[in-house]
């Protein structure tokens, strides 16, 4: 007995001790690049071994796996609601073309993504390729291995088969086999001023120079900084396109 004796307990506010804040994507790796760092919404995953860099969003419930690089290379990535972003994919955002995952969507392991946008609902299977200015449509399919060359609609509801090529506004499908049509197709797209910037050429494009471009631009990547895990703090905006 205390004889009556009351322990008293100390009462601190608040103020004195504010509650942590929540953290996203534990032992990620997420990056300040051109100075912005990723937002990601509380309820999202990111998975340890994944990057995130620059200007790169993730919205609600989405999962982005063990391995995969979503990185904002001159221009932003958005990824939506519900989306699976799988083991070792990447994703990358350019000067001038969007880059955007759509709302319940999944990319698969080693899938390729470059300043397109793949719309909601959508499927982008193992090893497959999305180059610059394509677009995926509302739930579009792109199986194993194919490949969705520069400034391609792929219709809603179109499935480009395994190892397929898809060029054109809308996609023409191709066989692996037909190498001279898909060399016609791809001609009028116009890869090199698409993705180097240059004007395509009879001689083709000096590899020197577009190495070059290359590495003046990610030169930025000097003052990145890696941006510690209790300052993985949730974004709270809507991220639905």
């Amino acid at each position: 007995m205390l004889g009556g004796k009351r322990c008293e307990v100390m009462t601190v506010s608040a103020d004195e001790y504010p509650a942590p804040l929540p953290v996203v994507g534990r032992g990620a790796v997420f990056v300040e690049h051109r100075l912005k760092s990723p937002q990601v919404s509380e309820s999202a995953y990111i998975a340890p071994t994944a990057v995130l860099a620059g200007d790169v969003s993730v919205g609600p419930h989405s999962r982005v796996l063990f391995g995969a690089v979503i990185t904002a290379e001159g221009g932003p990535v958005q990824i939506g609601a519900n989306c699976v972003i799988m083991e070792n994919a990447v994703i990358r955002g350019v000067p001038g073309q969007e880059t955007r995952v759509g709302d319940d969507a999944l990319i698969g392991p080693h899938a390729h993504l470059t300043g397109c946008v793949i719309e909601g609902g959508s499927r982008i299977a193992t090893g497959a390729m999305v180059f610059n200015g394509a677009r995926i449509e509302a739930g579009a399919e792109v199986e194993f291995h194919a490949v969705v060359y520069v400034n391609t609609v792929v219709p809603s509801g179109v499935a480009v088969p395994m190892g397929w090529f898809a060029g054109g506004q809308p996609a023409e499908l191709v066989a692996p086999g037909d190498w001279d049509r898909i060399r016609a197709i791809m001609g009028p797209l116009d890869y090199p001023g698409t993705v180097f910037g240059v004007a395509a050429s009879d001689t083709g494009t000096p590899m020197s120079d577009v190495a070059r471009r290359y590495a003046r631009g990610l030169a930025l990547h000097h003052r990145d900084r890696i941006v510690p895990d209790q300052r993985h703090t949730p974004s709270h905006q809507s991220l639905r396109p």
